[in-house]
């Protein structure tokens, strides 16, 4: 005899909490609160994407508004550099805050933050450090440079925060 209709749960969930099937007593809907994580906004990690995310903003304002551009393609990379960077943070930010990481398992989010911060803040180096070399004496152009070598130690600090928390966690608790 068949019960009804049965959910079948995969690896690649795409039911999450609000699903095709999800049911108040469904395995998986353990954390209460509804759609936004309340406690994430006030960690560590997710300040330092804050603080991120404004650096980055205010480098690429400085930049575009600044009318003496004096190599075209020099501020156009370091404009697209920082964007991209932006909506990417922001973009890994949401995905914290509304837990989208529990709902799309397919992902390996750690190891996609991880590569982001990694390319992103390799590309971020060099376009501030080309930014700076032909910025001469236009204000706009110095302050936008300047604000991509914070946002480039910002983002070190949380390649090195990532770091610390999974890669040596994890060793200490293999040896334990």
């Amino acid at each position: 005899m068949s019960q009804g209709p049965t959910l079948v749960r995969t690896t690649c969930s795409s039911g999450g909490r609000f699903g095709p099937g999800a049911r108040a007593g469904q395995v998986g809907m353990s954390s209460p609160g509804g759609l936004l994580d309340p406690v994430y906004p006030r960690t560590h990690s997710a300040l330092m994407k804050v603080a991120q995310m404004v650096t980055l903003l205010i480098a690429f304002i400085c930049v575009r508004s600044s009318w003496q551009w004096t190599f075209y393609s020099a501020y156009s990379y370091f404009e697209v550099v920082t964007i991209c960077n932006l909506i990417m943070i922001l973009a890994f930010y949401l995905v914290h805050l509304f837990r989208l990481y529990r709902v799309l398992t397919c992902i390996n989010w750690p190891l996609s933050e991880l590569l982001h911060y990694l390319i992103g803040t390799l590309l971020l180096l060099i376009a501030s450090i080309v930014a700076a070399s032909r910025s001469f004496i236009h204000s706009g152009l110095i302050a936008g440079a300047v604000f991509g070598f914070v946002a480039t130690f910002l983002c070190m600090a949380s390649i090195w925060m990532f770091y610390k928390i999974s890669c040596v966690t994890q060793s200490t608790d293999a040896t334990v």
